[in-house]
């Protein structure tokens, strides 16, 4: 479990210097609440307000990383991101779900951003 752990926490500090590095801002991170939790929300750099989910793989043996973003998981995203909107009065602004999958090799990572997942 602690290296699932560390495995997830290395996919999100990659995938924050990746938006960084691709002009978005980082406003919150790991927002959690009784709906569930997005890893990341960010603003691009079309001002729009980006709902997040990171998933690390080491090995495709159970899958792609999207793969993994389930029916359920994508309910308790948008259900969390309703409650964020609400809670940080961001009404007026346009609104987007992407995932993010991170790829650790043994010495490198690549990353793959699906933008509009769901």
């Amino acid at each position: 479990m602690y290296f699932k752990q560390q495995t997830g926490r290395y996919g999100e500090i990659k995938a924050c210097e990746y938006l960084i590095k691709n002009n978005y801002k980082i406003i919150d991170r790991n927002f959690l609440c009784r709906q569930g939790e997005i890893d990341i929300i960010a603003i691009s750099k079309l001002n729009e307000l980006v709902f997040i989910e990171v998933k690390t793989r080491s090995n495709l043996r159970y899958g792609t990383p999207c793969e993994s973003v389930t029916t359920q998981k994508k309910k308790h995203i948008l259900l969390s991101s309703r409650y964020y909107i609400f809670l940080n009065h961001l009404y007026n602004m346009d609104v987007r779900y992407d995932v993010i999958e991170v790829y650790i090799y043994s010495d490198t990572y690549s990353i793959n951003h699906i933008k509009y997942a769901f």
